[in-house]
């Protein structure tokens, strides 16, 4: 059993389709097979059920994915605590982030000016189960914070509701939320943290919003307010939700809508000294933006 089988193995078992997994790791679908087939025959038995053209892991395969995932990042942590022990300031970040996506490319750009030998891997769609922590910082809302990492709490922002300028409401400072239990929503897609977020305040208000645009882009959000066709939930900070004039921003008296946005590690993986610098300035980037908007 070499190294190499273990990575096939695990592309294969992402994709349980031999195709896709050879297009993956660019090699022909027949060698990826062969590999495949070597690894089964010492390990003594079938690793997939094979019905056709299609494959799927069995109990044996998921069992021995789980030991893989924990062999493989093992060696990484082990390659990457090397480089560190030479005293270099070399390597790259893998990088998830759930939240705050308007904010992470100034974040990376003033970060990367101070560490231009560090590179990133950027993740803004990511599953974060039992078998997955094939990262090595996460930046999430507190919904979607997982209580098993470690975590800083970078910056705890209001959420506002979001009307166009010509909207009824657009001249009130501030509105309970079940003011607006008859409006037309325009929402983030079910799945990420800030709708969870904000369906509940909603359930809090008593009902169920009446969602007519769902979009995974903040900005088509934003761009669908200033056309008039809804309303919105929008984050103080992280969304740059003062900018600009073309609608208005009302605080929510009740319930209370407020999100922490953290920043996370797997506390079981090693963690980079390119990591500890970019977690540190991260800390330090969301501060000052704290201030900036006096949240």
């Amino acid at each position: 059993m070499d190294l190499l089988q273990l990575k096939y193995f695990k592309t294969v078992a992402k994709f349980e389709n031999v195709t896709k997994a050879a297009n993956e790791l660019y090699i022909a679908q027949p060698a990826l097979s062969k590999t495949i087939s070597h690894l089964e025959k010492e390990l003594g038995v079938d690793l997939f059920d094979r019905r056709g053209k299609y494959i799927h892991l069995n109990e044996y395969g998921k069992a021995f994915l789980e030991k893989v995932n924990i062999a493989l990042v093992a060696l990484e942590d082990g390659r990457r605590e090397i480089k560190d022990l030479q005293g270099k300031e070399l390597g790259d970040i893998r990088l998830v982030f759930l939240a705050a996506s308007t904010i992470i490319p100034e974040l990376l750009s003033e970060f990367c000016k101070l560490h231009p030998h560090i590179r990133f891997q950027l993740f803004q769609h990511f599953s974060r189960d039992a078998n997955n922590s094939d990262f090595d910082l996460c930046i999430s809302s507190s919904c979607e914070h997982k209580e098993k990492n470690n975590n800083v709490a970078l910056l705890t922002e209001e959420i506002y509701l979001a009307v166009p300028l010509n909207h009824p409401l657009a001249k009130k400072k501030s509105i309970s939320l079940k003011e607006v239990s008859n409006e037309n929503f325009i929402s983030l897609k079910p799945g990420k943290g800030l709708r969870e977020i904000t369906d509940e305040f909603c359930k809090k208000a008593g009902f169920s919003p009446n969602i007519i645009f769902e979009s995974d882009d903040p900005s088509t959000v934003r761009g669908l307010i200033k056309a008039g066709q809804g309303v919105a939930f929008i984050p103080q900070v992280s969304w740059g939700s003062s900018v600009g004039s073309s609608m208005a921003f009302l605080h929510i008296k009740e319930p209370k809508c407020k999100r922490t946005i953290f920043i996370s590690w797997d506390e079981k993986r090693y963690l980079s000294k390119a990591s500890l610098l970019f977690r540190n300035f991260a800390v330090e980037y969301f501060k000052k933006l704290s201030i900036t908007y006096r949240v």
